[in-house]
């Protein structure tokens, strides 16, 4: 699964800590392709101690059960609703604690509502994205 987004870094680091996956560790093959030539050393970054592409970012479940999520940075912010969003499921009695924990790590609870059975959280992600927990 694909996002644009302003700062593929932080968006792998948010949705990581959402679904409970890891960021990806690119730092072996960035290192080797600057290292041959192959990629410009200023598309080098270096977060948390080791070398990323400066442009994109990754998160992924480590026994790659769950999809993939894929971060790549682009020009122009988020200007309408999403097409598609994410459905995260949270037993009920838990929703009101992971909406907290989600907010303290960036998202913004939009709305609320349950007129399709049981009670749905409407969040944003950092950079404007909606998803759902219910």
């Amino acid at each position: 699964m694909t996002f644009d987004s302003a700062d593929p870094h932080a968006q792998a680091a948010f949705w990581a800590q959402v679904v409970g996956s890891a960021v990806e560790d690119h730092s072996a093959l960035v290192d080797q392709l600057v290292a041959d030539g192959r990629m410009p050393a200023d598309d080098r970054i270096v977060i948390n101690g080791r070398s990323a592409f400066r442009d994109v970012a990754a998160c992924s479940d480590p026994a790659s059960t769950e999809p993939r999520f894929y971060f790549q940075r682009v020009p122009e912010g988020k200007t309408a609703k999403n097409r598609v969003h994410l459905d995260i499921h949270v037993d009920a009695d838990q929703k009101a604690a992971e909406v907290a924990r989600l907010e303290a790590l960036g998202a913004r609870l939009i709305e609320t509502h349950s007129d399709r059975g049981p009670v749905t959280y409407v969040m944003r992600d950092p950079e404007g994205n909606e998803f759902c927990l219910h």
